[in-house]
Parts: structure tokens; C-alpha cells; sequence
């Protein structure tokens, strides 16, 4: 059974870090690409970064590049977003992601909220 969990969500002031964790099992991490998304209140998800199976390669929005970094320990079979800088705009629900062969599978999501 594949299983994606978040965790380091929290509380922040603007200006501030927040490093997010995935930890995935049930199936082989390290063969599949790997994606950090978003959702606001009253907005729909959105593809903040991703990453290849290897880390060779990433990708980001353009409202995070600069601030945050996605990277993988293919080792313990998990995923981090390093979010710097953070803004109140960047305030959502933070799910990891990955599509395996059995399709796209999703964790249950972390909240963020960057608030003074």
C-alpha cells in the first residue's frame, strides 16, 4: 500500500523557514519523480516543485523560485521542501506527491501558515 506522509508544518513569521518532510513506503522511492504542492482557501492546487527520481533535475514556480528547494534521500525513502523567506501569500495546505504505476498518490497534507 503506497503512503505519503507530510510533517513540519507550522506556525511562522514572515521572513521565516519552514522545512517540510515526505515520507513515502510501499512502493520503490527512488524510481519514481517526486512533487511538493499547494492549496490556499479558496483556491485550487498547484505544482510548487518537483524533482526527478535521481535529484538530478528540478523544477519550480515562479513565485518560489529563489526561496524554496526541493530535494530527496532516495536513502530513507523521503522528500523535503526547504521554504525560506516565506510570505503570507505562501499560507496553504502543503501536500507531497508522486505517480507511480499505480497512479498518483497524495499524503494527507501539512498546514503552513506564515502570519506575524
Amino acid at each position: 500500500q503506497v503512503q505519503l506522509v507530510e510533517s513540519g508544518g507550522g506556525l511562522v513569521q514572515p521572513g521565516g523557514s519552514l522545512r517540510l518532510f515526505c515520507t513515502a513506503s510501499g512502493y520503490t522511492f527512488a524510481a519514481y519523480g517526486m512533487s511538493w504542492h499547494r492549496q490556499a482557501p479558496g483556491k485550487e492546487r498547484e505544482l510548487v516543485a518537483s524533482i526527478t527520481r535521481t535529484g538530478d533535475a528540478t523544477n519550480y514556480v515562479d513565485s518560489v523560485k529563489g526561496r524554496f528547494t526541493i530535494s530527496r534521500d532516495n536513502a530513507k525513502n523521503t522528500a523535503y521542501l526547504q521554504m525560506n523567506s516565506l510570505k503570507p501569500e505562501d499560507t496553504a495546505v502543503y501536500y507531497c506527491s508522486a505517480i507511480t504505476s499505480w497512479g498518483r498518490k497524495w499524503g494527507q497534507g501539512t498546514q503552513v501558515t506564515v502570519s506575524s
